[in-house]
């Protein structure tokens, strides 16, 4: 009898121990922001990448938490560690620019992760669908990218991210931020400079065309900024 009892509870602990991994397998794997493989690869050294990736998005997670904690959301750009973007940084990893770019890109996905908003909230589930399916053309895309530096991404919005909203709230956004951008890239060739985007009041305010019938402010702001970088890159290699 006692040992009948004695396998009995040796199988509930079993048990209990297959379900807790499991469980816990099932979270790592709903959670893929320190998935470095599913982020752009513009170029750097691993170890740049990795730094900047890391950094940002321990930092953005970091501030995701505590906002959570006092219910509200705010923009990247109030935060000093999204403007500057060069914790962890030294001359030694190589381009400064690149690791910012890397770092805030990590920090927005960090800050979501930890503090998603409400438009974040509504599309989850669709949008991570998506999301999955994106990063897998953007690894492709990126690979092609660093085989040849000349296949930009312009002005074609099917490279650009997808994060939900309507097709006139993205387009409107992504083409207000890239024209934008590529005015100030020009600017700054001509003047033999190349400034961090942050720097510049049209990216941190990330609202020319915007009007509420679009739709979420917060999702326009995203888009925009991501096309006035582009475009800025774009301008000052002169496109």
């Amino acid at each position: 009898m006692k040992t009948r009892l004695g396998k009995i509870t040796q199988f509930a602990i079993f048990s209990l121990l297959v379900i807790g991994i499991a469980a816990t397998s099932n979270t790592a794997a709903q959670r893929r922001g320190r998935n470095w493989d599913g982020y752009p690869n513009w170029g750097g050294g691993y170890q740049l990448r990795e730094t900047a990736l890391n950094a940002g998005y321990n930092e953005g997670s970091k501030e995701g938490r505590s906002d959570r904690e006092r219910n509200r959301y705010r923009n990247y750009t109030d935060f000093s560690a999204y403007n500057n973007a060069t914790k962890d940084y030294s001359s030694r990893l190589g381009d400064r620019d690149l690791y910012r770019r890397y770092f805030r890109l990590a920090f927005e996905s960090g800050y979501d992760t930890e503090n998603p908003s409400n438009y974040r909230n509504d599309r989850n589930r669709d949008r991570d669908r998506n999301r999955d399916r994106d990063r897998d053309r953007d690894r492709d895309r990126d690979r092609d990218r660093d085989r040849d530096r000349n296949d930009r991404w312009g002005r074609d919005w099917n490279r650009y991210g997808n994060w939900g909203g309507s097709y006139e709230l993205r387009q409107t956004a992504l083409n207000a931020g890239y024209n934008a951008g590529q005015k100030e890239g020009r600017n700054d060739a001509r003047r033999g400079r190349h400034r961090n985007y942050s720097d510049f009041s049209e990216y941190r305010n990330a609202t020319d065309d915007y009007s509420s019938r679009l739709g979420d402010r917060e999702l326009y702001r995203r888009y925009y900024r991501q096309g006035f970088e582009n475009g800025y890159e774009d301008g000052y290699r002169g496109y």
